[in-house]
């Protein structure tokens, strides 16, 4: 049996059964999160781009966009997708050697549940599945080193779910895996050097894809049965032998993923909770602050703090800050948040903020690192103008899978990011059919996702 063959039997045999109680409670809760993100990005300019496009190239109007409209399964997928990465705010999964956002996924299944008209609970099962597969790929087949995305493993993620809401048998699940990951193995410069809006384009893209694929193989298109384990597939090209024993597999992953805080890259998240509490607890304000030490876990360094990803100093757009751990504390003690508001191009180029994020120092710890994926761990020293120190240490930080977000707090950044296009009556109906999607039809959630204000 072909490695892909023991997957799709995997993704097929998965069932409501197999999720516990407190699984079915964390895919609502990422679900909400990331319904939140996606309204919260409907004025991102790449989201915007992406609805011009569908309005001018059309597609039949079979499954909806969030904030009105409806397009083809694979074109909402990829409008829905774009707006749930957009503030790169969802959430994430920390393997030893590589960080996915799972929740990447969630639009692709979602079009294809309301295309099938599907349950809330083949909804929730097939999200289960698309975590599973991409997070334990991410676990065993990390690629980032070898200089690709993690957007390669979510192919795998996104056909498996799509598949699975689809009813797909085992010869065409199989079918939608391998044309996926086959076809969809993007290069890790979408995040270093200077950062482009195809940073968070690059997994709605797959998520695109991967849906259109799996349709494909629903419609019979077969695709290379030995993607894993063939003469230059997956292994021998890109990740090297590794093994997952597929038949023993659980739907437990999505029980590892963490959520994010505050609006930044996930790495940041322990670094920015200690800056802000320092500025509460101390009264500090940016003046204050003569130089700023922070000493974090190389995963972090590398990507966010000016190591093999390239230098963090030089920050002139959204994604160029977000990626940048420099100018995140930077404006975390200037402004005491980290929300979407800091990232307008005023904020980013404003004199304080970049005066600030130089006299930043980001530097790596081998005792942290060697506490990561397990511990979240960090040091921040402030030194300031009157020539105190002030400092914090951190193990974790709310929304960590140490310490983490309860349904409430959620329910706060929800509402946070989607009341400028929802009032109060819709967000709670949202909330509500989240809440309780197992006694729903998906398409009682998407009508209520077409409802929100998308002008």
């Amino acid at each position: 049996m072909a490695i892909v063959e023991d997957l799709a039997g995997f993704v097929v045999r998965s069932s409501w059964d197999d999720l516990s109680e407190e699984m079915r409670e964390i895919l609502k809760a990422r679900i909400l999160d990331s319904i939140g993100c996606a309204i919260g990005a409907l004025d991102g300019a790449p989201v915007r781009m992406i609805r011009e496009q569908i309005s001018d190239f059309g597609g039949r109007e079979l499954c909806s966009m969030i904030g009105g409209g409806r397009t083809a399964p694979d074109l909402a997928a990829l409008h829905n997708s774009a707006a749930v990465r957009y503030l790169d705010f969802n959430d994430s999964y920390l393997a030893q050697g590589e960080t996915c956002h799972p929740s990447d996924n969630i639009a692709a299944v979602l079009a294809a549940a309301q295309y099938r008209v599907a349950s809330g609970k083949d909804l929730l099962v097939g999200i289960a599945v698309a975590y599973q597969v991409h997070c334990r790929l991410s676990d065993e087949a990390p690629v980032r080193a070898r200089g690709f995305d993690h957007t390669v493993q979510g192919a795998y993620g996104a056909a498996a779910g799509v598949a699975k809401v689809l009813g797909l048998d085992e010869e065409r699940t199989a079918n939608a895996i391998a044309i996926a990951g086959t076809c969809l193995n993007a290069l890790r410069v979408t995040r270093t050097g200077a950062l482009s809006q195809w940073k968070g384009l690059a997994a709605p893209w797959v998520a695109f894809s991967a849906a259109h694929v799996a349709f494909l193989a629903m419609r019979g298109v077969t695709g290379p049965r030995e993607v894993f384990e063939g003469n230059k597939g997956f292994m021998d090209a890109i990740a090297g032998r590794f093994q997952i024993e597929w038949s023993s597999e659980a739907l437990d992953r999505i029980a590892s993923t963490v959520i994010k805080k505050f609006n930044a890259e996930i790495h940041s998240q322990s670094a920015l909770e200690a800056a802000i509490e320092l500025k509460q607890d101390h009264g500090l304000e940016g003046r204050d602050v003569e130089r700023v030490e922070v000493d974090i876990f190389d995963v972090a360094y590398n990507i966010i703090g000016g190591g093999e990803e390239g230098d963090k100093t030089i920050v002139r757009t959204k994604e160029e800050a977000d990626h940048s751990l420099r100018y995140l504390v930077a404006v975390a003690l200037l402004d005491g948040e980290v929300l979407p508001r800091q990232y307008e191009p005023d904020r980013i180029v404003a004199d304080d903020v970049q005066s600030l994020l130089r006299r930043i120092e980001v530097r790596p710890d081998d005792r942290l690192s060697a506490r990561f994926p397990q511990q979240h761990a960090c040091g921040v020293r402030i030194h300031l103008k009157d020539g105190r120190l002030v400092s914090k240490d951190k193990d974790d930080y709310e929304g960590y899978h140490t310490r983490p977000t309860q349904w409430e707090t959620l329910v706060e950044k929800f509402d946070r990011l989607s009341e400028g296009r929802t009032d109060a009556s819709l967000r709670k109906e949202i909330v509500e059919a989240v809440a309780s999607l197992e006694d729903l039809s998906v398409r009682d959630l998407t009508e209520l996702l077409e409802r929100v204000d998308g002008r």
